[in-house]
This record gives C-alpha cells, structure tokens and sequence, in this order.
C-alpha cells in the first residue's frame, strides 16, 4: 500500500530537481557558507545571463571554499561586466554558419542542431551565452525547417544534438526529433552534447535510455566535465546505465583559470573519466566570448599542460587540445 510517507521517500524526478535548482547567487553563497562574497556578485551579469544550477551539484561544493572550482563556473562575478577586446558575442562564428532554423553548419559532413535554448546549469564561460535562442531553435515548427534544411544536403552524414542541451527536452520531444530525422537516408551518425549527465545525473532515466537504445544510428554521447569533483558516485552511476547500450561516451573540457588550469588536474581528470567509463574527447582553450575573459589562461600555459598531460598518461586518456577559430573547416589543434 502506498502512504503519504511512502510517496515522500520516493526519488524525485528529474523535472522536479530541474524546477528545484538555485537560482539566486546570494542564496547560492548563504548555502556554502560564503556569505561576504556577496560583494562580488554582478547583478547586471545575473540579470542578462541568469544564474541556474541543480542542488545536486551545489552539493559538490566545498562548504567555505571562496576558491571552490565548481563555485566558480558558476557564480556571476563583476568580471564579466567588463567589456574585453578581442572578445565577442558570437565567439565561435555561428552566426555566419547558419542554415535553416535552429541549424549551424559549419563542417562537412556535419550539421548541429540547436534543440532547445535549455539547460539544468548555466556555465558562466558557455559560448552561447548571448545566442538568440527566442528565434533561432530547431524544434520551433516541430521541426520543419530543420528537416527541410538536413534533407536539402545529403553530404550531411552526422547530427549534432546541442543547444542549450538537448537533454534539457523531454524523451517524447528526442523522440519526435529522431523519427523525424529517419527520412533522411543519408544520415549516419548522431551525436549528442551535453551536461546532464554530470549536472543532473537524474536525468538518466528508464525511458531516456530507452531512446537511446532504439536509436536507429550508432550513437556517440559527449559529456561536459571539467574538474574531478564532478565525477561523484551518482555520474558514475548513470554512465554505467549508459554504456551497455552500445553508446560511446566521450568528454570535452575547457580550460579555465582558477577551475582546472594545472596538469595535476587535468591527469586526474583524466584517469577519473576512465575510471567510470568516459574518453577523454576534447580539451578545449576559452571560447573568446565577451563576460568570460577572466576564465582565459595563455595559449602557451594550455601547450605546456597538454605536454604534461602526454608525458604522464597513455595516448588513449590525452584528448586534443583544440581551439574553435570562426570559419575555420575543423577544431585548430594548438
């Protein structure tokens, strides 16, 4: 018989810790213990990018830790208010690569999908903090223009699911999206963005995998870690639901200053991914996105840590050290 208390005890969903998440920096700061940091805090920065993260990861921060690495991918500083030359609001070019609604192509072979302007944690350093997703995402006209788009070009072999994150949409709205996509014969690939995963582990759920599953296409799922204290039980948990589907799962990390800009860290990062099942995939330096500067650490600091990374690990756990350079043919290896 189920009781009020027994409904009580029940997990929550992930939509419910969605709904849940903090979203007011100077509660986030009483939380940890961290009050008189409240002086940092910008306004105008929470205002223009609202801050958002789950309980679930707020738990991962040191209590008292003014330096804490996951409080400061997070927290809305003055810094961003300053405007940096050399920085922009569209730092990776995906304006110019637009092809229909919601759809950058910037590769060959490739097309990117902007599923959804969603996400269960607003990163501060997030490339597309300033990107217009009131007009441009891919699921407006359920679809219909993205599909008309992908279906117009068949040298487009693989899919990029991202957003905001595509796991931000629920499994019935994947769904439609990927029966959709069965039209088009040419496609071969998808791949899949996103932060849940380590964020809101949660949201690994029965039917999410059950999408997974059926996909018609091998599937490659990237995951966005950038410090080991990420990696907690429960990540690992929903990687291990994850990787008997046939799955791959691949991580990207960005460099950034004050988070995880030492080699000793990105080692254990590393070993860490591999140890719950995770490739190192990518690591990226800064996307030159204006609010983010303070995040930028030097491209020779960046080589001297990858190099670091070589001497110390097998090939198979040192992911490429990339920057994105607008209109470039691929990721520029540094």
């Amino acid at each position: 018989m189920i009781t009020a208390n027994s409904l009580s005890a029940q997990p929550k969903s992930w939509q419910m810790l969605w709904r849940e998440a903090i979203r007011d920096p100077r509660q986030l700061l009483e939380m940890l213990a961290l009050p008189h940091l409240a002086a940092q805090i910008s306004d105008q920065a929470a205002t223009q990018f609202p801050m958002r993260v789950p309980l679930g990861f707020v738990a991962k921060m040191r209590r008292g830790d003014a330096n804490d690495p996951l409080l400061r991918q997070v927290l809305p500083i003055l810094e961003e208010d300053q405007i940096t030359e050399g920085f922009s609001f569209d730092a990776v070019g995906d304006a110019a690569a637009k092809g229909g609604t919601g759809v950058i192509h910037k590769y060959f072979a490739r097309a990117l999908l902007i599923t959804t302007g969603s996400c269960a944690i607003h990163c501060r350093y997030c490339f597309r903090r300033h990107f217009p997703y009131a007009e441009e995402t891919a699921a407006s006209q359920n679809w219909a223009e993205a599909i008309a788009y992908l279906k117009s070009d068949s040298s487009i072999t693989e899919i990029i699911l991202s957003g905001g994150d595509p796991l931000s949409l629920s499994t019935a709205k994947l769904e439609e999206l990927t029966i959709a996509l069965t039209e088009l014969p040419h496609i071969k690939r998808l791949r899949i963005h996103t932060r849940l995963p380590v964020v809101l582990p949660e949201r690994i759920d029965a039917e999410l995998l059950g999408w997974l599953r059926d996909l018609p296409w091998p599937a490659t799922l990237v995951i966005h870690a950038n410090h080991t204290n990420e990696l907690t039980s429960d990540v690992a948990a929903a990687i291990k639901l994850i990787r008997p589907l046939g799955v791959s799962v691949l991580n990207q990390t960005v460099l950034l200053k004050g988070v995880n800009d030492n080699s000793d860290e990105q080692i254990r990062l590393s070993e860490r991914l591999f140890e719950i099942g995770v490739l190192p995939y990518y690591l990226h330096q800064l996307d030159k996105v204006q609010g983010a500067a303070h995040f930028q650490i030097p491209d020779q600091q960046a080589r001297d840590i990858h190099q670091s990374m070589m001497r110390a690990l097998p090939g198979y756990l040192v992911p490429k050290l990339v920057q994105e350079i607008p209109g470039e043919a691929s990721k520029t290896p540094l």
